[in-house]
């Protein structure tokens, strides 16, 4: 390649991401799910389109969506709350488990007897669909405030159930006969021990690291932190485990660690998370041909009509029996099994294996999930105003912490957002631990030294001060006040009484 080609290269990369990044504004402007954005890009410069590009690098496809997935769930897991999720991590690995291979039964039976494929071909299909997709979940949730206890379930079923389903489809699609079922059970099993054993290691050695080696520069932290999920996914793949697990696991041990600048670091994640959201889907886009999904249209509704009324409902309902979930949260959370780039990506396994009948395999499943994430991703938020469950809780506050390591202390940036319960609350009354204090408020862009009487205000910044031995305990403090108000030690919430 010419330093010439080069240079247009960058220049045609460059125009295809501005124009993606205003495609964002777009879709939270008119509520169009932005992945149907993102594949039209794609599909407007690929066969049949503008340019007509040719492209059908399935191989190429299947490996940069597996780099790019790393990334969104990397950012996924840094972005989850350990709080929302703890309770409800035994409901989400049993949606991750038992409901995958109820969904898979349901949808390959459904694509057998009502539109025709073989027994191969249909359980494929049923194991690539049975997987949410992380992308669309956590994009979707950020916009849709619901319950904690239905949040954490969504959120780490969409980081916990891909690993199971590409052990299925990779088995489904080996030459040879399939595995016993026991065996499939076993390998699955196996697989996500291993993952889920190096990715909580790799993040608790790298928030140790983090915590007690102070980098020379603010901007390193965040790269280090995405570096640790790439070597926990690598590590759990070449481990013969779930490297997918790995990193989703790593990244949430980083995310729930207090490490320095973590708004920082989220927000260099959540960067990658979209380039890496806009690239797969432009090359999805690419990859499909558009005139040969006409004939597979009907078909791919039908499978996502049995996915969406009869295989995800019945999955949550056998998963959650022993959870005493309340049935308007069950019927919340079968709503809310979002497919998108995922299943799109795990399609193209059987075409790297050439499984007969692949390319079909691929073109349903690219329809079902543009014509359901149309249906599914606007509709949710009335469908959960409509069950009553909006979210009461106060928001969280955001605290960056940079460490001051020749001072021996920290200084704590804190953002008081709209919905906090700090509003109103003066600086004495925060009751921070001796050895920290507020130095600091930028209020409508101008600073001030508080008072002990000075009340704090919604959008406010602090710059709290703490010494090492109080650091923790000052923050949570800060967010038991968030949380509870001026009166957080005797309600219960948490934090210093």
């Amino acid at each position: 390649m010419t330093v010439h080609q080069l240079n247009e290269l960058l220049l045609i990369c460059s125009l295809i991401l501005l124009f993606a990044v205003a495609a964002v504004r777009v879709s939270s402007r008119s509520g169009l799910p932005s992945l149907l954005l993102y594949l039209g890009i794609g599909v407007a410069i690929g066969q049949d389109g503008i340019f007509d590009v040719t492209f059908n690098d399935a191989e190429l496809t299947q490996v940069i969506g597996y780099a790019a997935l790393v990334v969104i769930l990397a950012e996924g897991g840094l972005g989850t709350k350990w709080q929302e999720v703890k309770p409800a991590l035994p409901a989400a690995v049993a949606l991750s488990t038992v409901g995958v291979a109820v969904s898979v039964g349901v949808t390959a039976a459904g694509a057998h007897y009502l539109v025709g494929l073989e027994w191969r071909q249909a359980l494929i299909i049923g194991a690539v669909v049975s997987s949410t997709d992380a992308a669309a979940v956590f994009s979707v949730l950020r916009k849709v405030p619901l319950p904690s206890r239905v949040t954490g379930v969504l959120e780490a079923e969409s980081g916990f159930n891909d690993a199971p389903v590409v052990i299925l489809v990779v088995a489904f699609s080996a030459a040879g006969p399939v595995d016993d079922w026991y065996v499939l059970v076993g390998k699955i099993a196996l697989e996500l021990a291993i993952g889920a054993a190096i990715g909580l290691a790799a993040g608790w050695l790298g928030a140790f690291g983090l915590r007690h080696v102070a980098l020379p520069a603010s901007g390193l932290y965040p790269i280090a932190v995405m570096a640790i999920a790439v070597v926990a996914y690598a590590a759990g793949a070449m481990a013969h485990g779930s490297g997918f697990l790995a990193v989703y696991l790593a990244s949430m041990v980083l995310g729930n660690a207090k490490l320095p600048h973590s708004p920082a670091n989220r927000g260099f994640a959540e960067g990658l998370g979209w380039i890496a959201q806009i690239g797969m889907f432009v090359l999805l886009g690419l990859l499909v041909t558009p005139h040969e999904l006409i004939d597979d249209f009907w078909p791919a509704v039908v499978v996502g009509l049995v996915l969406t009324m009869v295989a995800r409902p019945v999955s949550v309902m056998i998963s959650l029996l022993p959870f005493r979930i309340p049935r308007q949260e069950q019927v919340l959370l079968s709503w809310a099994g979002l497919r998108g780039a995922v299943p799109i990506i795990i399609a193209t396994i059987p075409m790297v294996a050439a499984v007969q009948g692949s390319d079909r395999i691929f073109n349903i499943v690219f329809v079902l999930v543009v014509v359901y994430t149309l249906i599914q991703g606007p509709t949710l938020p009335w469908l959960a105003k409509w069950l009553k469950l909006g979210s009461t809780d106060a928001a969280d506050l955001g605290v960056e912490s940079a460490p001051l390591e020749r001072l021996r202390g920290h200084l704590l940036s804190v953002s008081i957002p709209d919905e906090s319960k700090m509003h109103g609350v003066e600086v004495g009354e925060l009751r921070l631990p001796a050895g920290s204090a507020v130095t600091l408020v930028v209020r409508e862009g101008k600073s001030f030294v508080p008072l002990p009487s000075t009340v704090l205000r919604r959008r406010d910044e602090l710059l709290v001060v703490a010494t090492d031995p109080v650091r923790d305990a000052a923050e949570r403090r800060l967010r038991a006040v968030a949380q509870g108000g001026k009166l957080a030690g005797w309600l219960g919430t948490g934090g210093l009484s």
